[in-house]
């Protein structure tokens, strides 16, 4: 494959490392979760006894400490976000976007709060098990490269209809896409001004559509997209297991 994944055991040329300057993570949580059939959002869901985006926003802090949150929440969703900091005293700063009714107005929405010339990835809210690995070696590729977005290797067989027929392909061109997806904020702008289009699944796609090459990283795949109650019983336990791997190592295995 002409593009593959950029293997996030490869020892980064900037260590944590990071130049310096400005980095901003958009985190689009607008979504009201109609699949997890829940009056709950599905960011406001509770993993470990606190709401899934609180998780989110965390792993940042811990990734990359001095990184400024932008937060896409619809509107009716603010005094409800706003309950849940005072119940859990979650008082990790961040700025306030409106949702718009796509993924893609929603970032746009997001990137009015973000300067000319810095880094911004953006993730999405229900994504809590994205590792610091992969938060920091998204952001360093884009610092360098102009962009960066984490992927994932197939691992089942896949086909493809056409003509309404189907057909083997081989998966080892095909990968998933995740989260955070990364961009020199001047490129990402840009390539916002551009009239939304059904194909823009990603900001990815978006840069993609101004002919930029989007460099790919390896991802972590713990790092799934909370869409589905299963998805939320995976979620619980892979927090679980991580949380007793680091017991352990402390000498506090449970």
């Amino acid at each position: 494959m002409k593009n593959k994944p950029i293997s996030t055991n490869t020892p980064s040329p900037l260590g944590r490392g990071l130049r310096g300057g400005a980095f901003y993570v958009i985190i689009v949580a607008g979504g009201t979760g109609t699949r997890m059939n829940n009056v709950v959002p599905k960011q406001f869901l509770e993993l470990q006894g606190k709401p899934v985006l609180m998780h989110t926003i965390q792993k940042f802090i811990k990734a990359i400490p001095e990184i400024n949150i932008v937060l896409v929440l619809s509107l009716q969703l603010r005094e409800e976000w706003e309950t849940l900091c005072v119940k859990h005293n979650f008082t990790i700063p961040s700025q306030l976007a409106d949702g718009g009714d796509t993924r893609f107005h929603s970032v746009k929405n997001g990137l009015e709060l973000v300067p000319e010339n810095c880094i911004v990835g953006v993730h999405d809210a229900a994504r809590p098990l994205v590792s610091e690995q992969t938060i920091l070696k998204v952001f360093e590729t884009a610092e360098q490269k102009g962009n960066a977005s984490p992927t994932i290797p197939l691992t089942e067989s896949i086909r493809v209809i056409e003509n309404n027929n189907n057909k083997a392909v081989d998966r080892a061109n095909y990968f998933i896409v995740q989260t955070p997806q990364c961009f020199q904020s001047n490129l990402l702008k840009k390539a916002f001004l551009q009239e939304y289009r059904s194909t823009f699944t990603d900001d990815a796609s978006v840069v993609e559509a101004m002919g930029e090459k989007i460099n790919l990283i390896e991802g972590n795949r713990e790092n799934i997209k909370i869409t589905t109650p299963q998805d939320l019983i995976i979620a619980e336990a892979l927090i679980k297991k991580a949380s007793s791997v680091v017991d352990t190592s402390k000498g506090e295995a449970k």
